[in-house]
């Protein structure tokens, strides 16, 4: 039972009516959802900010603050105080609706992520297919910016992005599959209770596959072509300022949230962990993950389109596919007793494979002649 369940339960033994007995929890929870990832969100600004800071050898952000930590609410009010400045022929009730449509579906996951066993909002039996449905709505959001924007640079750069999307989805969903097989249940909370050993162990090929597929989702080195100067300036959000480029900004943030805590839930093992409260447990494991985020960006350079197209469909895609056949026949001849030969195969299929897709296919380098 949720928290959220014995409120509904609390509610009802005070005798109040049955709208109140299903809105005010519903509107606690969204309350609670919307203060936590705004929080959290401010914090991986600063963190990042401080981070990269060190990764390049300099300070950061220092002056707003001990450690520069209001330096992310100075930049909130910095933004909130620019003009909105809207193309004379741009589509005005879209230009102000894609905004909005990139950052609520970041909220509306966090519904189904277990912070802890009983602080979830609802815990779906199917909350794994929800995550995905819900995060492919972005897309239908990136396309409307782009295009109400009349700008001809925004709808190419939409274009591209969501065609990096699409191709990314498809490993990251199969990646996922195999986590399900494995806990035999597409409920988040479920999947976390199946880790008596974390699938980062017994999918390491899945988890790294679901890992890259997320940067490219994100928009996050080396697959952030949309904001490489070189590329296409700002992307899709060129023509937006303000509010309106804050939302995105947020959602960007909100969205690097959503994945590290999707992958602490499928890969992580959650919530678990000794000693340590379990919402805390939770958080550190995120915070490790976007560490990580962090560091790839501050290391990695940028591919190219062309070889980010490649590297999902000549890479990421069989590999996918592989591991998804190895795992089911995994689950049918090896007994949960005998975990560790799991590990050991699937550490070695995971060596294997990258380095003979590696030998396999190049990127290729040069010019790219039109």
């Amino acid at each position: 039972m949720t928290l959220l369940d014995e409120f509904q339960l609390f509610l009802k033994t005070l005798g109040w009516p049955d709208w109140a007995y299903y809105s005010v929890p519903a509107l606690t929870g969204i309350v609670i959802i919307v203060a936590a990832v705004l929080t959290i969100v401010i914090v991986f600004i600063w963190w990042e900010r401080r981070l990269l800071g060190r990764f390049q050898i300099r300070l950061g952000p220092n002056r707003c603050g001990p450690e520069g930590i209001f330096q992310p609410i100075a930049t909130a009010v910095k933004i909130l105080l620019k003009e909105d400045i809207v193309p004379a022929k741009a589509d005005k009730v879209v230009h102000f609706i894609a905004p909005i449509a990139v950052f609520v579906p970041v909220l509306m996951v966090f519904a189904v992520i277990p912070f802890d066993k009983a602080a979830i909002l609802v815990d779906l039996n199917v909350g794994a297919i929800y995550i995905i449905a819900i995060s492919s709505l972005s897309m239908l959001a990136i396309f409307m910016a782009a295009w109400a924007s009349c700008n001809k640079y925004s709808l190419i750069a939409g274009l591209r992005a969501i065609a990096q999307m699409v191709s990314y989805e498809l490993p990251v969903v199969m990646s996922l599959v195999g986590v399900a097989m494995m806990a035999s249940s597409l409920s988040m909370v479920k999947i976390v209770e199946a880790q008596t050993l974390p699938f980062i162990l017994l999918q390491p090929l899945g988890c790294l596959i679901f890992f890259l597929g997320s940067l490219a989702e994100m928009n996050r080195c080396p697959f952030d072509l949309l904001e490489a100067d070189s590329e296409i300036v700002a992307g899709y959000h060129t023509e937006y300022s303000g509010m309106k480029f804050a939302l995105f900004y947020l959602g960007e943030y909100g969205v690097a949230f959503v994945y590290a805590a999707v992958i602490t839930t499928l890969f992580l093992s959650g919530w678990q962990g000794p000693f340590l409260p379990p919402v805390l447990w939770f958080l550190i494991k995120v915070f490790l993950v976007f560490t990580l985020i962090l560091w790839m960006r501050a290391t990695l350079p940028r591919l190219r389109v062309d070889q980010l197209m490649t590297f999902a469909w000549k890479f990421m895609l069989p590999m996918s596919l592989i591991n998804l056949i190895v795992v089911a026949i995994e689950i049918l001849l090896v007994p949960a007793s005998l975990q560790w030969v799991m590990i050991v195969i699937n550490f070695g299929l995971a060596a294997v494979l990258i380095l003979l897709f590696s030998r396999m296919f190049t990127f290729g380098g040069g010019r790219v002649e039109v």
